[in-house]
């Protein structure tokens, strides 16, 4: 067990002084033995950000990248820069061509940008990870989750090619857990898989262990009236003591969230610290 220490680096809200903000997200997870760096963010906050915390990333050992989309990994290339020796932990198929489709059809490139690419081949090993994964001891890597509940989907219309016709289903989505001695912390990228399969999976693979804290981002910006009420019903299962959510979310999931959460849920703005 683990006494883990988590920074928010990167955000869509700022709440220290100096600090910015922007679409993003990015975490700093020290387990006590190694210092991991969880998604970089779209590369701006987390370069001004690091700097105004006063974080050295030659601590850092490792680089997890959640998926591949730009406001996960544009901060790759800097912060593989600054480290020393580093690991990335990806998903193979992080690395592959992803697009949005506009409101005038034509597509637009949202995947990891070439020079972040470039710089992982070049500065960094690159790990890959299809099954769970243990990167230091206490702290592990989903891999590809299941999928296993009729209400969730990717939370947005993805595709692999330019002209939006072949749908990409995000296979490298993955979410990283910390057992500690008061029950597992699950951190999130985008939960494109899903927050109740993620949270299914884990479940499983810690051996039901209680989920004391979620942190991350949930997709359920688009999420209907009947997906958000089953999310609710699932989390009240789970019965996890503290809500973190952030980024993608949305905001009209997050107000339901602390209203039906209101003692369990927290803001999550760059610079927060969480202790465990």
């Amino acid at each position: 067990m683990t006494d883990p220490c988590i920074t928010v680096l990167v955000e869509n809200t700022a709440g220290g002084r100096g600090l910015i903000a922007e679409h993003g997200l990015s975490f700093l997870i020290d387990t006590g033995r190694n210092k991991i760096l969880f998604d970089t963010g779209q590369g701006l906050a987390l370069r001004y950000n690091v700097d105004q915390l006063r974080i050295d990333l030659k601590t850092v050992d490792a680089v997890v990248l959640s998926h591949g989309h730009y406001d996960h990994t544009g901060g790759l290339a800097f912060a593989l820069n600054r480290m020393n020796s580093p690991r990335v932990y990806a998903h193979p198929q992080a690395f592959n061509p992803k697009y949005a489709r506009n409101p005038d059809g034509t597509g637009r490139e949202i995947g990891i940008a070439a020079r972040d690419k470039i710089t992982a081949g070049e500065l960094a090993k690159v790990v890959s990870v299809e099954n769970k994964t243990e990167i230091s001891p206490g702290f592990y890597l989903t891999g590809p989750i299941p999928r296993t509940t009729d209400f969730e989907d990717t939370g947005g219309a993805f595709f692999k090619d330019p002209e939006c016709r072949i749908p990409d289903d995000l296979p490298d989505d993955q979410a990283a857990f910390i057992e500690t001695k008061d029950g597992t912390v699950v951190i999130l990228g985008c939960a494109h898989s899903g927050v109740i399969n993620t949270l299914r999976y884990i479940h499983s693979l810690t051996g039901s262990r209680p989920i004391h804290t979620v942190i991350g981002g949930m997709h359920l910006l688009n999420a209907s009236q009947t997906r958000m009420d089953q999310t609710i019903a699932e989390l009240r299962r789970f019965n996890i003591r503290q809500l973190f959510p952030c980024h993608c979310t949305g905001f009209a999931a997050t107000v339901r969230l602390w209203k039906e959460f209101p003692e369990k849920c927290n803001p999550c703005p760059a610079g927060t610290v969480l202790m465990f």
